[in-house]
């Protein structure tokens, strides 16, 4: 049994994830992540300055996203990326294998920028820099109107930016479930923390192998979120008016 949970990289979804881990109790985490980027992420967590030196030769639009990520997951108080992090730490905790499933990403930017057109290197650049000045509210709307219609906002990346879908969704999404029919095949009890935007399709590809799985989505951590900041709040509030 396979259960893909849709995460948001900017999110602060640490609270939902470990009852959902505790909960299903996994025999592995599988993480969208290659072994390159795990270590990196870890590196950035133990060694900042030297994460810092070692992302000076990656691709240019593999800053931007990064540095949008990075700008963004600070107005929601956490770090970009933190929710793989959350998984990870827990699998150590818990002595429970990780299986990292992702296409090596570096190699992927580097082969999506060759295959790009002019015009859809333009877009994506000024897309990356109009990013940085990206608010939490304006964020929030967004999500709001993706999580009405996600099929239609994925057609609509496929329609402006065709290399970037193919390779950065369509492409990655081959490979992961490649990835997830093996640790299906070896583990009772699997878990999947991938970005929300890979749900749909790996969705549809385990339906055609007749793979049993569940799924968990982004809309669905957040509202845990909301939820148990709610009754903090409420919490407090009464607390207060009794003194």
């Amino acid at each position: 049994m396979i259960t893909l949970i849709g995460t948001g990289h900017v999110f602060d979804l640490v609270q939902p994830l470990l009852q959902i881990f505790n909960e299903k109790q996994p025999d592995v985490l599988c993480l969208e992540l290659d072994k390159n980027r795990y270590r990196a992420m870890m590196m950035r967590k133990t060694n900042p300055e030297g994460y810092k030196k070692a992302s000076k030769d990656q691709p240019i639009i593999y800053k931007l996203l990064a540095r949008f990520q990075n700008n963004l997951a600070k107005e929601y108080g956490v770090q970009a990326g933190q929710e793989m992090i959350t998984a990870s730490d827990y699998a150590q905790s818990h002595q429970i294998p990780l299986a990292f499933i992702d296409m090596n990403a570096q190699n992927l930017f580097t082969r999506m920028l060759k295959q790009m057109t002019l015009r859809e290197k333009i877009m994506i650049f000024f897309s990356g820099i109009m990013g940085f000045f990206a608010s939490k509210t304006k964020v929030e709307k967004e999500m709001d109107k993706i999580q009405d219609d996600f099929d239609s906002y994925i057609g609509k990346i496929g329609e402006k930016f065709p290399t970037v879908k193919r390779i950065l969704i369509d492409e990655r999404n081959t490979y992961m479930i490649q990835q997830l029919k093996i640790a299906n095949e070896k583990y009772e009890k699997v878990i999947a923390v991938v970005g929300d935007g890979h749900i749909p399709g790996l969705s549809e590809m385990l339906k055609k192998r007749n793979i049993d799985f569940e799924v968990i989505r982004l809309s669905e951590l957040r509202e845990k979120t909301k939820i148990a900041d709610d009754s903090s709040t409420a919490s407090f509030t009464i607390e207060h008016k009794e003194l």
